[in-house]
């Protein structure tokens, strides 16, 4: 089964964001109406200011002016106000979008660190405890409905030798290209894990009967088979692997693996591809 790596999705506080960013374009805007009302005013006090000095004006004139200066210094005192409300508000959506990064951030380390702690990290298959996990479940399923599961335990014959031969970097390329086969392999309710070294279980959820079990068996052996192509030559690999059937051969996770393990080394004893447990 795969696993997805979670996207970094945060939809309230991208509303937020943007409801700060509309915020600060309104402030804007009334900071350059209320600016452009300052000047306006300036104009007219500096045109009362010249007319005052000419002679025979209305003395109210005097009382105008006194009142537009009063007016243009609100206006002013208003404008520096939004300017330092502006200044506040860029700052706090800075903040804020900072905030949103580090949250992401850590989201995204997280996921990687569980994604981790249950894969291989050579081959990315699920790991022993991820597959133990799936199989406990499997069989909880299993005996709510009766349904039959089976577990394959396979192992890549005379693996050692090719670690020994071309060294590990080879084998490990080997084990990539082994395992990218069983996940072509492997349906989507079905779950194929590395336990170590060269030895890999599956875990078939359902089957209506043992045919499907072989054709499953004869279908990965195909696949492990395929010679593969490397800079150093052809190298074919064959497997052996060990079946074991809930509830025949085990009712608990334990139980199942280690069947399936016995019959895995019954195969490599008579030399066939698979066995059952017996």
């Amino acid at each position: 089964m795969s696993s997805r790596r979670p996207q970094k999705p945060r939809p309230a506080a991208a509303k937020q964001l943007e409801s700060l960013t509309q915020l600060m374009g309104h402030a804007e805007d009334v900071k350059t109406l209320m600016e452009e009302f300052a000047e306006g005013l300036s104009s007219v006090n500096l045109v009362l200011k010249q007319e005052i000095d000419a002679p025979n004006r209305q003395s109210n004139i005097d009382s105008a002016i006194q009142h537009s200066e009063i007016l243009e210094s609100k206006v002013q005192d208003a404008t520096d106000k939004l300017a330092l409300m502006n200044e506040a508000l860029e700052t706090e959506w800075q903040s804020r979008y900072d905030l949103e990064e580090q949250l992401a951030a850590v989201i995204l380390d997280e996921a990687a660190a569980r994604h981790a702690s249950l894969h291989d990290p050579l081959t990315g298959l699920p790991n022993r405890s991820l597959f133990e996990n799936r199989l406990t479940l499997g069989l909880a399923q299993a005996k709510r409905y009766d349904r039959a599961l089976a577990v394959m335990f396979l192992d890549l014959n005379e693996f050692k030798q090719i670690n020994d031969v071309y060294g590990h970097d080879v084998g490990d390329m080997v084990l990539q290209t082994i395992a990218d086969r069983l996940k072509e392999t492997t349906r989507q309710a079905d779950t194929v894990s590395r336990l170590g070294g060269d030895e890999f279980v599956y875990l078939l959820a359902e089957f209506a009967d043992l045919r499907d079990v072989l054709r499953v068996a004869q279908k990965i052996i195909q696949a492990i088979q395929v010679p593969c192509q490397l800079a150093q030559g052809v190298l074919v690999v064959q497997a052996s692997i060990g079946i074991a059937i809930y509830p025949k051969h085990g009712d608990s996770a334990q139980a199942l693996l280690k069947s399936a393990d016995h019959a895995m080394f019954k195969a490599k004893r008579s030399k066939s591809s698979y066995a059952f447990a017996g």
